[in-house]
């Protein structure tokens, strides 16, 4: 008996939306600032469902205009919806273009939507025994299945695909047959979609209306059956309640028709596929593509490269195996890409990469590399923890396509006898030594007492200044910029389980890899160097990026002693602390349950408890019980602050009272955290390994986790220098306004100099309940807070918080005008810029979105403060550092979290580092507001700062 044929029909927009919001707060953007989310959410979902299922045919319907139908039925139909955001708009031809290269038809009729035309088509198949699958998240598809019509929900969030049959459908909306969805949503109505349902009814009961009455119709026949306010309400509304019906019903009789031939799978035109994602800078879908196509061959990888299809010249024939993955035998004619090139590799470019060997080579090596300008250098060691790493070898190059190779040997004496020969170019005043994560390299070489000097050049720091929104690894930045795909490391030594060291991989493998990444990085750092002047961002690299490196080094290197006595204590208080909690939680519960399981603290919280008449739910139906969700409710209802504490708790001991132990390393006895330089747009520095930056300091017991960090003997203490209030100084100064600058040129509090204004009462009359809602809103102002937003945060009312709102705005006149220059200079330039020049792009400046403009908006007033106060203390740092230097001071900077600096200080020092850090700070950079640092000195972090 023949297999049925399988229909796969795809909801386009539904996927694309997914796509877009999955990634909206991590976007991906290309080089030319194109945010391509859209484009590879979707993507990513067509080629999962291809690989996974192996469809027959397949096609993507897409809306166009609008339902006319439905719109003429209700004006009002889909009329509260936010207008598409531009980069989905823009995302639509250019998807449109990628199925027409995969030779997968597009389906759209003017006037009609993706669920009618796949409604139609699903039909249609159904009656030519086709087993029908409708991809797409959106649960209204659900009337339309049937023995051989099936939903595929795609895989998200970490939840896996799901498939509804019959009884899928039945179970969800709790219905005896598909058809009566229909029903259901017509009774409850759609927000998303406008459709107004009946009033008063919602799931439970459209459901039970079901059960009882079988069909709105069945309902109205037996109107006499209800009582109260619901039969009043649902008898008023039938004309409503049997429209919104209409509206909620999938059109199965569109002018579309299921052409079997057309929809079947075919090979696609790679070339055509491969430019468009070359122009994406897709690289990992274009691997993923070739790999997915050739599969199930044995064409000796036929569509990689041109070399590969020279060896095998037979056309495939049924039955050889040689099946794409659309099932079709493939021809080679099909498969032939001797246009297109893809990606330079090892393979297919001359390349000249020489090993060094010891003796008279390596000295003529080093007296031809002494002769140059620039050289790029690349360590290659046994680990990526460079206290455990042990040098393999360090790949150089100074021209293209050039590069050699000096392995290093294992015994320790050796290889630091090896090193010192090469002293003379790592300690050269002129050479410039390029890298990519050069930081990483400097740490490398101190553990083996050599010091990097002279000037450098870091290619993923570079990158970052001239693109900060885009990702800079060094597989991406070749890729994208000289369209050249390095050999990936795992190739050579593989991953999970039976990973090898480095060491162990053969030498002529380890120098034509080492050699590349050297080659490549010296490639671009010759590009970056003309991007630097063209985006006017040298200075900002030269003067801070680039001297910084070696500073963060030298912190990293030293790091800070922890008290490991201390933190099991406080570990084993917590534990009591967690487990009272957790006794008052099930009083007030009046039960046990795992506290820890959204599930089931929903259900107590929500189902038992009904804490909230109508609870936010999750789209699995679950309540919701978010950080966001919980905390709104918290001031209402204690048990839902008791259990945020538990949580709260719970992440601290777990996070960093038991964490921060293991993560002392052994060779030092020592913390080491690791300061990212290319991760936050802003320019702000982030710290990992631990994440010293993410400790609460809100809560007591947040705080005494800093009290763990301390000096490194008795003869040394703790100094923490923080500025204070930096970015409102920061605001004050950008803004221009008098009032701000006067007060902390006299040096008032500001808050309470703020709500003597706001609330009309003399500056000694301020209340404490006062300030604190002065404070809410200066801080608030950066980052555009609501009345809604400040409501949330203070004891006022949603109109006092507005008021409040409009009455700082009259106060600080030009702060409002600031703001508004400030939105319009983005949305004439497509950036901002710090005091320093460094920029944010922001691409959504004049979305036609709303939600999607208003936080491009916010960005472009809060990037340049927050990203100023960044700048400001990154210079501070390393002006500090060249005073350590040149007093020759014992004094160590350790630490930098926000706006403060840590140091451990020999108290024979004290006087004279303090004195040094508050100037350094202070006059780190000169605005019309001064700059005011607090420095405080301590036996550990908490009593310093």
């Amino acid at each position: 008996m023949a297999q049925q044929k399988r229909l796969f029909l795809l909801d386009a927009y539904a996927l694309i939306f997914r796509g877009y919001y999955a990634l909206i707060k991590n976007p991906r953007i290309n080089s030319k600032g194109q945010d391509t989310s859209a484009i590879m959410g979707f993507v990513n979902s067509l080629f999962d469902v291809i690989k996974r299922e192996k469809p027959d045919h397949l096609a993507v319907c897409f809306d166009k205009g609008g339902s006319k139908a439905r719109t003429e039925m209700f004006g009002e139909y889909k009329a509260n919806r936010d207008e598409t955001p531009d980069v989905i708009r823009q995302s639509i031809p250019i998807i449109q273009d990628i199925l027409k290269a995969l030779h997968i038809p597009v389906i759209e009729l003017e006037g009609l939507e993706a669920d009618d035309i796949i409604g139609t088509l699903a039909k249609q198949a159904e009656k030519k025994d086709y087993q029908v699958f409708m991809v797409t998240p959106d649960k209204d598809f659900g009337q339309l299945v049937s023995e051989n019509i099936f939903m595929y929900r795609p895989a998200r969030m970490g939840n896996a695909i799901e498939i509804w049959g019959i009884e899928e459908v039945k179970k969800r909306f709790g219905v005896e047959k598909p058809e009566q969805v229909i029903d259901y949503l017509g009774m409850m109505g759609d927000a998303s979609d406008n459709i107004p349902g009946l009033p008063g009814v919602g799931d439970k009961t459209a459901k039970k209306f079901i059960k009882q009455f079988g069909s709105m119709e069945g309902l109205y026949e037996n109107i006499d059956q209800l009582k109260g306010k619901m039969k009043e309400k649902v008898q008023a509304n039938e004309e409503l309640g049997k429209l919104s019906k209409k509206l909620a019903t999938i059109f199965t009789d569109c002018d579309v028709e299921f052409d079997e031939q057309d929809f079947e799978l075919s090979p696609p035109d790679t070339e055509k596929l491969m430019a468009l994602f070359q122009e994406l800078e897709f690289r990992r879908l274009s691997e993923q593509f070739l790999k997915m196509y050739n599969e199930q061959s044995n064409n000796n990888g036929g569509l990689t490269t041109p070399e590969a299809n020279k060896t095998s010249q037979e056309k495939p024939t049924a039955g050889s195996g040689q099946f794409s993955l659309f099932g079709n035998a493939v021809n080679q004619e099909d498969l032939d890409t001797s246009d297109f090139t893809g990606y330079r590799n090892l393979e297919n470019t001359a390349h000249y990469y020489q090993l060094i060997e010891t003796g008279k080579p390596l000295e003529l090596f080093i007296k031809q590399m002494l002769k140059q300008p620039a050289v790029c250098f690349d360590t290659e060691t046994t680990s990526l923890n460079t206290f455990e790493a042990e040098l393999v070898g360090i790949a150089f190059s100074w021209n293209k396509n050039k590069g050699y190779y000096l392995p290093f040997p294992e015994d320790r004496q050796e290889a630091n006898a090896l090193l010192d020969q090469l002293e003379v170019f790592f300690t050269h005043e002129s050479i410039i030594k390029v890298g990519q994560n050069l930081k990483y390299d400097i740490k490398v070489l101190a553990q083996y007492g050599m010091e990097l000097k002279g000037p450098i050049f870091d290619t993923m720091l570079a990158h970052y200044v001239i693109n900060p929104d885009m990702r800079h690894n060094m597989d991406v930045l070749a890729e994208t910029y000289l369209n050249y795909s390095p050999q990936p490391i795992e190739e050579l030594i593989g991953k999970g389980r039976k990973k090898i060291s480095m060491r162990e991989v053969p030498l002529e493998q380890q120098k034509e890899y080492a050699a590349e990444d050297a080659d490549i990085t010296f490639q671009l750092k010759e590009y970056f160097g003309q991007e630097l002047e063209a985006t006017q961002t040298k200075k900002l690299y030269e003067e801070i990026e680039l001297p910084l490196v070696k500073v963060l080094a030298r912190m990293e290197l030293e790091g800070i002693r922890v008290n490991q006595d201390f933190l099991e204590q406080l570990s084993q208080a917590l534990e009591k602390d967690i487990l009272a909690l957790e006794k008052t939680i099930y009083q007030e519960a009046g039960e046990s349950f795992n506290i820890g399981s959204p599930k089931q603290l929903g259900e107590i919280l929500f189902g038992k408890l009904k804490l909230v008449e109508k609870p936010k739910k999750t789209k699995t139906g679950q309540y919701s019980t978010a950080e966001d969700v919980l905390s709104y409710l918290a001031s209402e209802h204690q048990i839902i602050a008791d259990v945020l504490a538990w949580r709260g708790l719970m992440k601290l001991k777990s996070t960093y009272v038991d964490a921060l132990p293991q993560q002392i390393q052994e060779k030092t006895g020592r913390i080491h955290t690791e300061y990212m330089q290319t991760v936050a747009a802003t320019g702000r520095l982030s710290s990992n390994n631990p994440n010293l930056q993410n400790i609460p300091i809100r809560t007591e017991r947040g705080r005494e986790v800093r009290k763990a960090f301390i000096p490194r003997d008795e003869n040394h203490v703790l100094v923490a220098a923080d500025y204070s209030q930096i970015e409102l100084r920061i605001i004050a100064a950008l803004s221009q306004e008098d009032t701000m600058i006067e007060a902390f040129k006299n040096g008032e509090d500001i808050h309470a100099s703020t709500a003597a204004k706001v609330f009309d009462v003399p500056l000694a009359d301020v209340t404490r309940e006062q300030r604190s809602n002065a404070k809410t809103v200066n801080f608030g102002i950066i980052y555009g807070v609501s009345a809604f937003g400040l409501s949330n945060q203070t004891d006022m009312s949603r109109s006092e918080a507005g008021d409040l709102i409009k009455t700082y705005y009259k106060t600080y006149p030009k702060l409002r005008d600031y703001i508004d220059k400030q939105i319009e200079f983005a949305r004439e330039n497509g950036y901002v810029e710090t005091v320093l020049g460094r920029r944010r792009y922001l691409k959504d400046i004049n979305a036609k979105n709303n939600v999607v403009r208003s936080a491009a908006e916010r960005n472009a007033v809060n990037a340049p403060i927050q990203g100023s106060a960044a700048d400001i203390i990154k210079v501070a740092m390393i002006n500090i550092q060249n005073q350590l230097e040149a007093k020759n001071l014992k004094s160590k900077m350790l630490l930098q979290v926000h706006d403060e600096l840590i140091f451990d200080v020999p108290k024979s020092e004290l006087k004279e580092l303090k004195q040094m850090v508050q100037y350094e700070m202070e006059n780190a950079f000169k605005l019309s507001v001064p700059l005011d640092v607090e420095v405080g000195v301590g036996n550990n972090w908490l009593e310093a700062h």
